[in-house]
């Protein structure tokens, strides 16, 4: 009888604390959604989430941006969606985009980061930064390596430069199979070197390719599944063994390569004289030593070069990448630009950016490229400042918003065919360039890239590009019509898929 008593009130027990925990449970997801009715009851409107895991399962993972376009259609150009528990606000279309980064500019320059940015950064250099710290590192960035330069040397001269080795390494394979990757990735890796230190390395030098290494594996975990999951989970993430662990350990062996470097040139450093941005950066420390409030510190400086390294290389030599498959899948533009080169530049003389004005059809196909592209259809996440008024809702500080760039880049309101590959889009009915406010590739406002401020991107693309079709002809390993161009989709970005190719040494037509 007192066994029967004891498994009766054993299962009592059970039976209480299964309800207790189902309870408790129900009132936990009460109170979240309530709170979340309370203190976001002015937000945009958007879809329902669910509990813990807000929109989630709503979303491509690999590509939300297509969820936010679809969402566009039906909410407007400004609207909210849940990443688990996360409200965040997604403004699309030109009008949007514009009246919040630069009409309400200061209200939308927060910059929101995403966790496995912030594993690396610490929240130190200009790419991460907020406030202060954003504002004069932006600054001296813009001001070192656009308006005074480095040494004797622009930027236009070391990409030129660089652009010679590249026409050397293609040259070893003309008329044979070709990967074009590591040699894009190495001399795009190689012009921010000449940047950051000053010197372009070999390609066998063990602290280059410790770099190149580096900038690899943050980009493979960005464009991974586990770096989606830990960009949404970093806490969770980190516990589980994965490539983010050897990621953030060989990431951390190239921050302390550019400490060591900023240590030997503060030896020697001549100071009315800074050969590099790391020597500018250090003279900018001096001068600002005995100033408690100054954001000019190791941490600073090794975050804002490596940022040089994270933001500028795998991305530049992606679009260059994908430059070079749109003209094998389609050799009659690539013979167009070719024509223009013979005719502007000739087969002799090395390009320079002034050729660009008087290149407008090649500048059309570069353009499309990265319109077409949309390298960034989701632009760097940014952060309210202050808790603000926008398009008649109330944006709470600190609440992250996603400018929706892909919503302006295939606009047919403003491009003639935005789901065609058309150098048209830029061209007048005359041929003559066409400038067009929806090309956002590099975002709008305060925040915008910073690269493309410096001019580096562009004179990179245009340099690289001009360069080797002047030398050479691409071709596909398989007819143009089964060349798949497509780009390859991960979390907020877009990569160009990898590809073989044929490189012929050309004949100009003159």
């Amino acid at each position: 009888m007192s066994s029967t008593l004891l498994k009766m009130d054993v299962l009592h027990i059970l039976q209480t604390n299964f309800v207790s925990i189902i309870i408790g449970f129900v009132v936990i997801i009460l109170l979240w959604m309530n709170r979340g009715k309370q203190s976001n009851s002015r937000l945009p409107p958007g879809p329902a989430p669910i509990p813990l895991l807000g929109n989630l399962l709503r979303m491509d993972v690999k590509a939300p941006y297509k969820l936010y376009m679809e969402l566009s259609k039906k909410y407007g150009s400004v609207f909210t969606v849940w990443l688990g528990s996360k409200p965040v606000v997604v403004i699309s279309g030109y009008q949007a985009i514009k009246d919040a980064f630069v009409t309400q500019g200061e209200e939308f320059s927060g910059r929101a980061n995403y966790p496995v940015i912030m594993t690396v950064s610490k929240g130190y250099g200009v790419l991460v930064s907020s406030g202060k710290r954003s504002k004069d590192l932006r600054r001296f960035s813009l001001m070192t390596l656009k308006t005074f330069g480095m040494g004797r040397r622009s930027i236009e001269e070391r990409v030129q430069e660089e652009a010679k080795m590249l026409v050397k390494a293609f040259g070893e394979y003309r008329d044979s199979v070709v990967n074009p990757k590591e040699l894009l990735c190495n001399c795009v890796g190689n012009v921010i070197c000449s940047i950051v230190f000053g010197h372009r390395f070999e390609n066998d030098d063990p602290m280059f390719q410790l770099i190149q290494k580096a900038v690899d594996a943050y980009f493979n975990v960005l464009s991974s599944p586990i770096g989606a999951m830990y960009n949404m989970f970093p806490r969770i993430v980190w516990c589980f063994p994965g490539n983010h662990h050897e990621m953030f350990a060989i990431v951390n062996k190239a921050k302390d390569y550019i400490q060591e470097q900023a240590e030997i040139r503060l030896k020697t450093l001549n100071i009315s004289e800074p050969q590099d941005f790391i020597e500018a950066f250090l003279v900018k420390m001096l001068e600002e030593k005995d100033d408690p409030n100054t954001e000019f510190n190791n941490d600073n400086m090794v975050m804002t070069a490596w940022s040089l390294f994270a933001a500028g290389t795998e991305t530049t030599s992606s679009t260059l990448r994908q430059s070079f498959l749109m003209m094998i899948k389609y050799p009659h533009i690539q013979e167009k630009v070719q024509k223009e080169i013979d005719e502007v530049i000739g087969s002799n003389r090395v390009p320079t950016v002034d050729d660009r004005h008087k290149m407008p059809y090649t500048d059309a196909v570069i353009h499309e490229i990265q319109r077409s592209m949309s390298l960034a259809p989701i632009a760097f996440p940014h952060q309210m400042t202050r808790d603000t008024t926008f398009h008649s809702y109330r944006i709470p500080k600190g609440t992250t918003v996603f400018p929706l760039l892909s919503s302006v880049l295939f606009d047919p309101k403003l491009f003639k065919n935005p789901d065609q590959f058309d150098p048209e889009n830029f061209l007048d009915d005359n041929g003559v360039f066409k400038e067009n406010n929806g090309f956002l590739v590099f975002g709008l406002g305060k925040r915008c890239c910073l690269g493309d401020e410096m001019g580096i991107p562009r004179t990179v693309l245009f340099l690289f590009f001009t360069s080797l079709l002047q030398r050479f002809t691409f071709r596909g390993t398989k007819p143009p019509e089964e060349i798949d161009a497509s780009v390859v989709s991960y979390f907020h970005g877009r990569l160009a898929r990898p590809y073989t190719c044929y490189v012929k040494l050309r004949t100009p037509n003159i």
